[in-house]
């Protein structure tokens, strides 16, 4: 059996579980009385018998309780839940979505999530012509140089910026590095107004690469999805590598249980 096959299943009933989740989450905010199975199935334009088993299994899970009125409400501990089946869809999805994508664009692509001041990459797709040598999966890279660092810091205000950045040494081993905080903001805003991320020689020399956020059920960014290569061949494609970027990552969100208007 194949890794793909093998994680099928798993990506089925965890999909699932988190659109109920994030489906009572949504309804709860705006009801102090829950949401019933038909408010979810209505919602989420599913048969009422199937959201009827998701609630039972979250429900024994702990993840929701039912109260004497048959609505749903979430429980104290689904936070911590939510959040561990969000990291394994992560992994699973992004392994997918990070494999067609590098297959289209025939580039290397990578998951990198943050983890204190560095980026750290949790999923990769590295075809045979990127002619890249070992694996990326757990080693980090400062975040104020690195492919990831820009995306993964796309909704952080200034100021946790800063925060991030508050003991950071900026000597960056590309020739582009950003030398200081202002400097990172500065980029951070152009890449916001691009709608993804370049990163040219910072990491690096030659080395190039877009980047776009990804977005989890909360919607918050949980990591940044990169195409990276060698910047004479990426750099004159940017357009429309960026635009395919942003379009995998969209629907990586999507697969978290971000909300479309987020995730688009």
């Amino acid at each position: 059996m194949s890794l793909r096959e093998d994680l099928v299943p798993e990506r089925t009933s965890m999909g699932r579980g988190i659109d109920v989740l994030s489906c009572v989450a949504r309804l709860s905010a705006s009801s102090a009385y829950g949401a019933s199975v038909q408010d979810i199935a209505r919602e989420l334009q599913r048969d009422r018998s199937q959201i009827s088993r998701t609630l039972a299994a979250l429900a024994a899970e702990r993840l929701v309780t039912r109260g004497p009125d048959g609505r749903y409400r979430l429980s104290w501990g689904w936070y911590a839940a939510a959040e561990q089946l969000v990291d394994r869809r992560l992994r699973s999805e992004g392994l997918t979505i990070l494999d067609d994508l590098s297959a289209t664009v025939g580039e290397a692509c990578f998951l990198g999530v943050l983890a204190g001041d560095a980026t750290v990459t949790v999923v990769e797709s590295v075809p045979a012509a990127a002619r890249m040598i070992g694996s990326w999966i757990g080693r980090g890279y400062p975040a104020f140089c690195s492919d990831a660092g820009q995306a993964v810091l796309w909704d952080a205000s200034d100021d946790e910026i800063r925060g991030v950045f508050s003991r950071t040494e900026f000597r960056g081993t590309g020739p582009n590095a950003a030398t200081s905080v202002d400097e990172f903001l500065t980029r951070l805003a152009e890449a916001r107004a691009r709608g993804y991320a370049i990163v040219a020689e910072e990491a690096e020399p030659g080395l190039y690469s877009v980047s776009a956020p990804v977005w989890d059920f909360r919607g918050e960014v949980i990591a940044g999805l990169q195409i990276v290569g060698e910047r004479p061949r990426l750099e004159p494609r940017s357009e429309a590598l960026g635009a395919a970027c942003v379009d995998a990552a969209r629907r990586l969100s999507m697969a978290l249980g971000a909300a479309a208007a987020r995730a688009g």
